[in-house]
């Protein structure tokens, strides 16, 4: 049986939940297309997050890794496209640290493109209801730290291995505290990742289609 590795984050910058944790521990041990999802907690910790997740692929040994992360502020499932290699803090960590214009991996490449069917996802996910959209910036924070340490270490470590980011927006509970900010209902998340895991199984190489912005 396949496995699927699902990661969340725990919660940070003062909020008590993380939605990409809440789906993420929701779908641990279910079943999507004969594929068995495991999920895993990271920490916003940003010296700390990529050892913590590739000792999670070496135990869980998956064949396919979904990393999610919160997205304050946006309206969609946002399937990101590119990590890069610096980190920027706009805040400091859940231990306190702020690294500024400092690179994830010293001597790594400028940048790594998801391996996942980005486009197809998003298809995918606009068929089943769930509003979704390609991401052309994963931030500079420690989600973008969690994308390109999954991505130096399926180029370089393991290349069988497919994976990549995606951000969500904050649950409706959240947003009661962030007036004027959207939000995603749970259950709406769950079913979004279910389809995003069906896709990136089913679908070897993506689809072309329109995904980009102006801005």
């Amino acid at each position: 049986m396949p496995i699927v590795l699902i990661t969340g984050i725990e919660p940070f910058d003062g909020e008590t939940l993380n939605p990409s944790w809440e789906a993420a521990r929701l779908l641990d041990g279910q079943t999507v297309n004969g594929a068995r999802l495991v999920a895993r907690q990271l920490p916003c910790v940003i010296g700390k997050v990529v050892g913590v997740l590739r000792q999670a692929i070496v135990e869980v040994q998956p064949d396919l890794v979904i990393c999610l992360g919160q997205a304050g502020g946006r309206s969609d499932i946002s399937v990101e496209r590119v990590a890069i290699n610096v980190v920027d803090a706009r805040i400091p960590d859940n231990e306190g640290h702020q690294p500024v214009d400092e690179p994830i991996v010293q001597g790594g490449p400028a940048a790594y493109f998801s391996t996942l069917p980005i486009k197809a996802i998003v298809r995918d996910l606009h068929a089943g209801g769930v509003p979704a959209s390609v991401s052309s910036t994963a931030g500079t924070y420690n989600c973008n730290t969690i994308f390109y340490g999954l991505a130096h270490y399926i180029a370089t470590e393991r290349p069988s291995l497919r994976g990549g980011f995606v951000h969500v927006p904050y649950l409706p509970e959240m947003a009661t505290r962030h007036p004027g900010q959207p939000s995603l209902a749970l259950d709406v998340l769950v079913r979004g990742v279910q389809i995003m895991v069906a896709t990136a199984l089913s679908v070897e190489n993506d689809i072309k289609a329109v995904g980009g912005a102006l801005h």
